[in-house]
């Protein structure tokens, strides 16, 4: 599942494991830019695959999220100024789900997960300049998270990513990891 997979900024500690990736984070992690705090990060982990065209990926998820802004999820890069990143993030108290836009500047939208923040699925559909973003609680019902524009590329990265930025030391279990091509799937179909 994680064969063609490359690192972008390689935690100090990580491995493949018969059940998933295994990874701990990095102190000061993240992948930020500009928007209300001023500076850059691309300092995240991020284990990419290439793709070209669109796809459809998905991705399990386990973490205990404990630190400001500790986070996991799946991230689609074109470039340092184009990607997004979407996952569980720990905000305001509580284990939030939360996507980051970045097309120059990033944006951030967080709500609420219905379900076990620590153990979740998250997909990402990216077709002719749209980009669709799914969060399961279960790897079967799939609700939409995000409909957003994303640029055409000849050829994007999409995988695993997490970050710290408060900290080091978060553990996330990656697995089931699938890319296909677009599902193809009607906006509001759960399945």
């Amino acid at each position: 599942m994680f064969e063609h997979c490359h690192w972008l900024n390689e935690p100090d500690r990580w491995a493949l494991l018969p059940d998933g990736l295994m990874v701990t984070t990095n102190q000061a992690t993240d992948f930020w830019r500009e928007t209300h705090y001023g500076f850059i990060r691309d300092s995240g982990h991020f284990f990419a695959r290439e793709v070209h065209g669109g796809f459809t990926a998905s991705l399990r998820v386990r973490a205990q999220y404990e630190a400001l802004y500790d986070q996991a999820g799946i991230m689609v890069r074109i470039d340092e100024t184009t990607w997004l990143k979407a996952g569980i993030e720990l905000a305001d108290g509580e284990a939030l789900l939360g996507s980051v836009l970045t097309t120059g500047q990033s944006d951030w939208a967080t709500g609420p997960f219905r379900g076990d923040a620590s153990d979740f699925w998250i997909r990402v559909t990216v077709e002719r300049g749209v980009l669709r973003l799914q969060a399961s609680a279960d790897g079967q019902r799939w609700p939409l998270m995000r409909l957003c524009p994303f640029p055409v590329a000849e050829r994007s990265w999409v995988g695993p990513m997490c970050c710290t930025p408060e900290r080091a030391g978060l553990d996330v279990l990656f697995s089931d990891f699938t890319v296909a091509p677009p599902s193809g799937r009607a906006l509001h179909d759960l399945s």
